[in-house]
C-alpha cells in the first residue's frame, strides 16, 4: 500500500538480511559457493548465474533515443505505443509523470534491438519452445543445488510486470 520503496526497505532492514554494496552478486555467490548460505533468492539471469553452460537465454532489448523539444507538451499522455506504425514502439514524455511545468518537454522513443551480452540490457523474454528447453536445463543445475531460488523477470524467465513479480515473491514465500 505504500509502494516498492517502502517494500524493498522493510525487507533490508530485517535483521536476518545483510546488505553488501559495491560488488557484483556472481562474486559473492557462485554455484560453487553456494553451501555457504542457507538460502539464496536470486533475481539476476539464470543463464548468466550459470556461467552461460548451455548457451545465452534469448531476450530483446531495448534503446532509447531522448530529445529536448521547444514545445509545452509534444502528446497527450505519459506513455503512447506505435506497435507497427514505425521503427519505434512507444513515445514517452516524462513532464506527465510528475504534472511538470515547463515551455519544454523531453521525449523519448523506444526503439526494440536484439540482446547482447555488454551491449545493452535484457528486457523481455523470447519464448519459444527451443528457449524453453534451454531455461529447463538451468532450472534442473538450480535443482542440484537445492538452496538457491530465481525468482523475478530474469530468474524465472516470464515477461513480469511489477506487481507480477511481487506476488511471485508472495506466492513463494507461502509454499
Amino acid at each position: 500500500m505504500q509502494g516498492y520503496t517502502q517494500l524493498i526497505e522493510k525487507m533490508l532492514d530485517a535483521p536476518n538480511i545483510e546488505v553488501q554494496l559495491d560488488c557484483e552478486a556472481l562474486c559473492v555467490v557462485t554455484p560453487d559457493t553456494c553451501g555457504k548460505f542457507k538460502k539464496i533468492f536470486h533475481t539476476g539471469p539464470i543463464d548468466e548465474f550459470f556461467g552461460y553452460k548451455y548457451g545465452t537465454l534469448p531476450y530483446r532489448s531495448l534503446k532509447f533515443e531522448t530529445q529536448v523539444l521547444d514545445t509545452e507538451y509534444y502528446q497527450n499522455n505519459s506513455v503512447i505505443n506505435y506497435p507497427c506504425n514505425y521503427d519505434f514502439t512507444r513515445i514517452h514524455e516524462f513532464k506527465y509523470y510528475l504534472n511538470e511545468k515547463s515551455p519544454k518537454t523531453v521525449i523519448a522513443r523506444e526503439y526494440p534491438e536484439k540482446f547482447e551480452i555488454g551491449k545493452n540490457d535484457r528486457y523481455y523474454p523470447e519464448i519459444s519452445s527451443e528457449s524453453l528447453s534451454l531455461y529447463d536445463k538451468y532450472v534442473q543445475s538450480a535443482k542440484s543445488i537445492g538452496n538457491i531460488f530465481f525468482l523475478g523477470r530474469l530468474g524465472s524467465y516470464k515477461y513480469l510486470d511489477m506487481d507480477k513479480a511481487v506476488e511471485q515473491a508472495i506466492a513463494f514465500l507461502g509454499k
